[in-house]
């Protein structure tokens, strides 16, 4: 039934939207949809969840696909290596949910002693490791069991320097003195003896954390400068004593001037790549993986994942550590507490930052460092820190205006409600008793 001109002009008609402002109106609603859901308590809770759990699946799927081939070779079964990592995950979801459930103290408290076990770890790999492709990451223990003491240095770092500089600064000693010792030496002992084992990606990793911690306490530009300017300074002449580097460098300049030899790797990634289209060739339909692409399940998973998936799977992939990385950020800026501020953007730093250049060294655009995808690449001892950082940033987000309150009216989780039909446990009035 249409409206009559009559009906339009009658007072208390409501005036129907031109179709100009249509458009407009519906972005507004959406828009004002879009800030009411940022403002809940519990959105950064649920968006860690959420990002770390679609990234822990996508990459456990990817390892299946991208190692099955290899694996099958090795091993006998195609599925040996995706077993491994699926214990790993398991026991890496069990550690951040523990992790969530600390308090701060904990944490500011673990930092120590996961500073002095990863150094000792990191001494004993230059004498006990085991040297793979030019570099001495690894400890292998009996039963298969491997580790790489550089991945738990990353997280020691980020909570003994977020604990440094938070006490440092509620003593009101915010001098670039007192900001640097011994924070830089302990960086540096770090980087030292992940270099001493060639290997140039964690150090670079280090090195984003070390910054991060230092933007976010307020040092000046000045000191920034100098920093890197030394940093780069190291770099070069790293880089021109080791010839493989230089060879590496090369490589990345121009990969297709020496494609079966050091650039072999970069140019079949980025055949990976180019073959996926917008939607991919399909799920375990990859053809790099077929001895091709060298570390196609750890370091250059993102470009079986590529292949498989397309664009539109790499933009998702993207797209959740953008969000992971927003969603850290936000737990830095709304919760008033030093440690917490410093810890969660180190850790943006570290998993985000690490990502950022893993897939530019898959893409082509930074030089390839072998460091892994977090969260998507087979290894276990680079899924366990990271999962543990997560956790914390859990137990962060908790600590966010009104979040305590939304968590005690949402009443008890699964695993309390398992326990009392169970029999092990009760509730009463939303918490659990027994």
């Amino acid at each position: 039934m249409s409206t009559t001109a009559e009906e339009r002009a009658r007072p208390g008609t409501p005036a129907r939207p031109s179709a100009t402002e249509r458009p407009a109106s519906w972005f507004r609603e959406q828009l004002a949809a879009l800030r009411e859901l940022l403002g809940k308590p519990l959105t950064t809770y649920y968006l860690i969840i959420m990002c770390s759990a679609l990234l822990l699946a996508l990459g456990l799927m990817m390892v299946l696909s991208a190692s099955s081939i290899e694996a099958l070779q090795k091993t006998g079964s195609p599925f040996s290596w995706f077993i491994k990592q699926s214990l790993s995950a398991a026991v890496g979801v069990l550690v951040m949910y523990v992790c969530s459930r600390l308090p701060v103290k904990f944490f500011r408290w673990v930092g120590y002693p996961l500073m002095v076990i990863s150094i000792i770890a990191l001494v004993m790999v230059l004498f006990i490791g085991s040297s793979e492709l030019g570099a001495q990451r690894w400890i292998y223990l009996p039963g298969g069991l491997t580790i790489q003491p550089s991945e738990p240095a990353k997280l020691g770092l980020v909570l003994w320097g977020a604990d440094l500089l938070a006490r440092r600064a509620r003593q009101g000693r915010i001098e670039w003195r007192q900001l640097l010792i011994p924070l830089m030496p302990g960086t540096a002992i770090l980087a030292v003896l992940v270099m001493l084992g060639r290997d140039l990606g964690t150090t670079l990793v280090l090195f984003m954390i070390f910054l991060a911690l230092l933007w976010v306490v307020g040092a000046p530009i000045k000191l920034f400068g100098g920093i890197m300017a030394l940093a780069v300074l190291a770099a070069a002449i790293m880089i021109k004593v080791e010839p493989y580097r230089m060879a590496r460098i090369s490589s990345f300049l121009n990969p297709w001037a020496d494609a079966q030899n050091g650039g072999y790797q970069a140019v079949q990634g980025q055949i990976a790549m180019g073959s996926g289209g917008w939607f991919g060739l399909g799920l375990g339909a990859s053809r790099q993986k077929w001895s091709w692409l060298p570390h196609g399940e750890s370091d250059f998973i993102f470009a079986i994942l590529g292949e498989e998936l397309g664009l539109m799977g790499t933009l998702m992939v993207v797209a959740l550590f953008g969000l992971l990385g927003y969603a850290g950020l936000r737990v830095a800026l709304r919760v008033n507490d030093a440690f917490i501020r410093l810890s969660a953007a180190a850790m943006v730093a570290w998993i985000v930052g690490q990502a950022t250049v893993n897939m530019g060294a898959v893409l082509g655009v930074l030089p390839i460092t072998g460091i892994p995808l977090p969260l998507v690449s087979y290894g276990g001892s680079a899924l366990l820190p990271t999962l543990a950082a997560l956790g914390m940033l859990l137990s962060f987000a908790k600590r966010e205006p009104g979040a305590r309150e939304a968590l005690a009216a949402r009443g008890p989780g699964p695993a309390a409600r398992a326990l009392s039909w169970l029999g092990l446990g009760g509730t009463t009035k939303g918490r659990v008793t027994r």
